[in-house]
């Protein structure tokens, strides 16, 4: 794990369950809490995030709509889904939708959500990489052709 702290967002309609997620991790990682999939997206616009978890069952929007809605403008994030009902449906839209890393059940228990919120971190930060070198590559690329466009004009 680098030096940085891993800025993980959490999502859950129940105030409890906030402010005990935040109480156990914000020491080790830069925790943001959302009560909606609204307030996370609003968080989203102007925080960087490493790993998204969310809670499945909340009003107005489930935390497989949640993921599925920021997929397009934040497709970086790693995403964990936590929910208190073994709900196979879900499981597999989080999977199919939401494209969701893993999934947990509530309550969590705090050993397993740090070692899946590292391993979480670890993917991302292999895809930022990876988009980095493609990035890199690409350029490269770009500026060979130039080179050669101009070696075959002189």
């Amino acid at each position: 794990m680098s030096a940085k702290k891993i800025t993980v967002l959490y999502v859950d309609d129940e105030l409890n369950n906030l402010i005990s997620f935040k109480a156990v991790f914000r020491i080790k990682y830069n925790v943001l809490t959302a009560i909606s999939g609204e307030d996370a997206i609003k968080l989203l616009k102007t925080n960087t995030v490493s790993v998204i978890i969310t809670d499945q069952r909340m009003p107005k929007m489930t935390g497989v709509e949640f993921l599925e809605s920021i997929l397009d403008e934040h497709p970086d994030p790693i995403r964990i889904l936590l929910t208190g009902y073994a709900d196979m449906n879900a499981v597999v839209d989080a999977i199919n939708k939401g494209k969701v890393f893993q999934y947990l059940t509530k309550p969590w228990n705090e050993e397993e959500l740090d070692m899946a919120i590292v391993r979480a971190n670890d993917v991302y930060e292999k895809k930022i990489s990876e988009k980095e070198l493609t990035n890199k590559l690409a350029l490269t690329n770009d500026q060979l052709e130039f080179l050669l466009r101009q070696k075959l004009l002189s």
